[in-house]
């Protein structure tokens, strides 16, 4: 076969590929039921304007403010992906990333715009941001989103006899949130204040200490609230389930195997 072939089959491939992922994610989309994917959003964002602050901060322990809210972006990745797969959780994991970078970037438009009304100078900093904070918080997040997604799904397998019940859902949701959460803090920490911090903010940084015991401290904060919160999580899959919602998402998949 000729390099001119190869090259051919490569477009023709990738083309293929682009087409099919661009109908398996409209699919998803008009499927899936949008409160969730709005409250994913929403918390993704929110998430990244609190993690502009940190709540604690001592020799042996830092905490920011993306806490209060990460738990959000977790339940409902758990719940899209008990119904959905993790493929179509790390998709909405992407658009939700996405939209956060463009809402960050109109944020930073508004912060930048000269207005004689009144002093914005606080509010310019927190819609303006820092950009090692969103760079921080979107590696952080993709990384940790496609660990949980894996694990959720991996440990739902186990459960053969009764891959639906609470004890499933539990062991699934649990464990895969405190590791992905562990592996967002710790990965934003190192990434905001150990690498970023000290050259950016006069010298401003977590140790290295502080970022594992805040990556620690955060995952079984995180994970309570995922404990308070998940009977809500169990009811809206059995709702789902019984409901069939995303049936032709599904069967769209099933076929693409076939």
């Amino acid at each position: 076969m000729t390099r001119e072939n190869l090259k051919s089959n490569h477009s023709f491939s990738f083309a293929r590929w682009l087409k099919r992922e661009r109908e398996e994610t409209s699919m998803l989309l008009r499927n899936i039921p949008a409160t969730v994917v709005s409250l994913f959003v929403v918390s993704v964002i929110a998430m990244n304007l609190l993690a502009n602050k940190t709540l604690i901060q001592t020799d042996w322990l830092a905490l920011d403010g993306g806490i209060l809210i990460s738990w959000l972006s977790f339940m409902c990745m758990d719940v899209i992906t008990k119904q959905f797969g993790p493929r179509a959780s790390n998709k909405i994991a992407l658009l939700a990333a996405a939209v956060n970078l463009f809402t960050s970037l109109i944020f930073y438009i508004a912060s930048i715009i000269p207005s004689n009304a009144d002093d914005y100078t606080a509010l310019n900093g927190i819609l303006g941001g820092t950009w090692f904070i969103l760079l921080g918080s979107t590696v952080a997040f993709l990384a940790s989103a496609a660990v949980n997604n894996f694990l959720n799904w991996t440990i739902g397998r186990a459960f053969e006899k009764n891959p639906d019940g609470k004890l499933a859902f539990a062991c699934r949701t649990y464990i895969s949130t405190f590791i992905g959460q562990f592996i967002d803090n710790l990965i934003f920490a190192v990434i905001v204040f150990t690498i970023f911090a000290p050259v950016f903010w006069d010298g401003f940084r977590w140790t290295l200490l502080q970022c594992v015991t805040c990556a620690c401290t955060g995952a079984l904060a995180e994970l309570l609230m995922e404990v308070v919160f998940s009977p809500f999580g169990y009811q809206v899959v059995k709702k789902w389930k019984r409901q069939k919602v995303g049936a032709p998402y599904l069967a769209y998949l099933q076929e693409a195997v076939e």
